[in-house]
């Protein structure tokens, strides 16, 4: 009989993608009025059992039963239903519609009841969002909210439809360090009321400080479920990898010899964002041989444009761009890869990777002019499959096989691959965004490791990043972005969360007064 004091069970779920299978025999259960932390390494099967909670999947077998009653959930309509609600990662919001409409979509009939209908629902809206402190402008279309307000709005959709159990998808990756905090208060809350939370993370941090219970997956199994005070973050690491995991406790120091010349000199740098608005404005920075730079900021402040404008994708209005002693005169892609600028992209399957073609052809595709790559025109077929097994090797690249499509590899073996490709370029410079978003611990510290092994070969290396424990951990340089600005700037020594947490959320103070 199913015991009383756990509101969600899931007993033995199997799930398989033809011959994969993403969960085996996996158990796990939530009480009412808690907050349940979900770990594992990318590819461990944590988000096809949150899927299959949520409707997106279903499970082959096993069953999944709400206080104690079995229920079969075949879409996130029917999850909706019985109270289970999904926060994901990349919100799932119409940006040309108000924030209170994004959550009343859906309801039968709801744009046709007249304007005062809809300002009813606003004012219910308000009143759930001020509760939970969850406050943001109801009436004002998503594209004009931040990405911290644009995710209140999913959590408050959620809430508003009757959510009891509510699963949160990395969501501090996206938030200031006091939205943060805020987040975390808003989970009390919810706990008070007797709502459960299940929260996916890699932060150690996080889960130590909100998480009542902690789940740990490896490998499609659930290895262990443990109280949080009965457990710390190295042990964590050791059951999500299966081995000691020396990086949680180790700090990347900056090397002790002094950074050497100006590598990237960036000047009163303009350019045009969407909606006509200025995406970077009279923006300047450096970045020195032998230095990593962190770019620490709120997502939507410039971070994407700036990585862009470097990459030659896109152009600028205003300003300058030199080069290891060359400017710039335009956009380029081209150009900035012969001039020695790698780029891991902030998505890497969608601007980094061709998901349908396999690792051989996705190495390739900076190199393939190359005479090592090719000969009048032709590829070197047999050597470059050489040279792509190597690569493979030698970046623990985890593929069923070279030809094997890279959607089809975890995301942790696809940011693999694509800085396979960046690193063996032996760039000057190393434009890095968000590199490890969404990676687990293991796969985390190889990125780590990469970007200090270039920049102690006396390269340089531009951090942008939306995790500040990283940016704090990583960069010899900090700098902060808001509006499209350098508004602050620190060095690894002088660093300060809290005064970093200020200038990302705008309060500003000169920048000499950060330095």
């Amino acid at each position: 009989m199913t015991s009383e004091r756990h509101s969600l069970e899931m007993k033995r779920i199997v799930k398989q993608f033809g011959s994969v299978l993403a969960n085996d025999h996996v158990d796990f259960d939530c009480k009412p009025g808690e907050v349940h932390a979900l770990l594992g390494e990318n590819g461990a099967g944590k988000s096809t059992i949150m899927c299959m909670l949520s409707g997106v999947y279903r499970p082959t077998s096993g069953e999944i039963r709400i206080h104690g009653r079995e229920v079969k959930i075949r879409s996130p309509k029917e999850a909706a239903k019985l109270g289970i609600g999904m926060v994901f990662q990349n919100f799932r919001l119409v940006q040309t519609l108000t924030a209170a409409e994004n959550i009343v979509l859906g309801e039968k009939s709801s744009f046709w009841r007249g304007p005062g209908w809809m300002k009813r629902k606003q004012e219910e809206i308000a009143a759930i969002a001020e509760h939970f402190g969850l406050t943001f402008p109801v009436n004002r279309p998503i594209w004009q909210l931040s990405v911290g307000e644009q995710q209140r709005v999913e959590i408050v959709k959620t809430l508003y439809r009757g959510a009891e159990f509510i699963i949160l998808d990395e969501p501090t990756s996206v938030l200031t360090p006091g939205e943060a905090e805020q987040l975390f208060q808003t989970l009390e809350q919810m706990k008070k009321e007797g709502k459960t939370v299940i929260l996916t993370t890699h932060k150690m941090k996080e889960v130590m400080s909100v998480a009542d219970r902690i789940s740990v997956m490896r490998k499609g199994r659930m290895i262990h479920t443990i109280d949080k005070q009965d457990t710390n973050e190295k042990e964590l690491a050791k059951l999500m990898v299966g081995k000691e995991v020396d990086a949680m406790q180790r700090e990347i120091q900056p090397p002790i010899s002094e950074q050497g010349r100006v590598l990237l000199d960036v000047s009163h740098l303009d350019v045009q964002g969407d909606h006509g608005r200025l995406a970077l404005n009279d923006l300047s920075l450096q970045v020195r041989a032998g230095e990593i730079v962190g770019v620490a900021g709120v997502a939507g402040n410039g971070q994407k444009e700036l990585a862009e404008v470097l990459n030659g994708l896109i152009p600028w209005k205003r300003g300058s761009i030199v080069f290891n002693g060359r400017e710039f005169k335009n956009a380029s892609v081209r150009g900035a890869i012969e001039a020695g600028i790698s780029h891991v992209p902030e998505n890497r399957m969608k601007s980094g990777l061709a998901g349908s073609l396999g690792a051989v052809d996705n190495l390739l595709f900076k190199t393939y002019r190359t005479e090592e790559r090719s000969k009048f025109g032709f590829l070197r077929s047999r050597a470059n499959r050489e040279w792509s097994k190597s690569l493979v090797e030698q970046f623990d690249v985890k593929t069923p096989g070279l030809d094997a499509p890279v959607r089809q590899l975890s995301g942790g073996n696809q940011q693999k691959l694509l800085f396979a490709r960046e690193v063996n370029r032996q760039p000057l410079l190393m434009v890095a965004v968000h590199p490890t978003q969404g990676l687990d611990v293991g796969a985390t510290d190889g990125v780590h490791r990469l970007l200090t092994g270039i920049r102690n070969e006396g390269k340089g290396v531009l951090l942008i990043s939306e995790d500040l424990d990283e940016v704090m951990q990583l960069s010899d340089r900090i700098l902060i972005i808001y509006g499209g600005r350098i508004v602050g700037e620190m060095s690894h020594e002088k660093a300060d969360r809290e005064t970093i947490g200020m200038y990302m959320a705008g309060i500003q103070e000169t920048k000499e007064e950060a330095v």
